[in-house]
């Protein structure tokens, strides 16, 4: 697949710099882009075997946890495509408080 929109994730980690754990979360992110790279997912199934805590919502969005549920990682996948879109990155709390069908 090919990831779009990894800005989004960088100016999060940069706006935190310097905070507790950011190595560890920096590198479940990393293993994450890894992982959505070097696959082909064709449906939410796809990527329900990959990622099996992965939340599947409306219209291509796939919600994934990061550093074990403790960040969350909003994506808008287009599967024809072969494109996952960032849409958000923040903590699980940050994530409460949003819209993920309009972000």
């Amino acid at each position: 697949m090919i990831v779009v929109r990894l800005d989004i994730v960088e100016r999060y980690l940069a706006r935190t710099a310097g905070g507790e754990g950011l190595a560890a979360v920096r590198k479940a992110y990393q293993a994450w882009r890894a992982i959505a790279s070097a696959s082909q997912w064709r449906t939410p199934i796809d990527v329900k075997r990959s990622h099996p805590k992965a939340s599947v919502l409306k219209q291509g969005r796939v919600v994934f946890n990061i550093k074990a549920n403790d960040y969350r990682l909003m994506t808008q996948i287009n599967y024809p495509a072969e494109t996952v879109e960032i849409r958000f990155f923040g903590t699980h709390a940050e994530y409460d408080d949003i819209d993920a069908q309009i972000v």
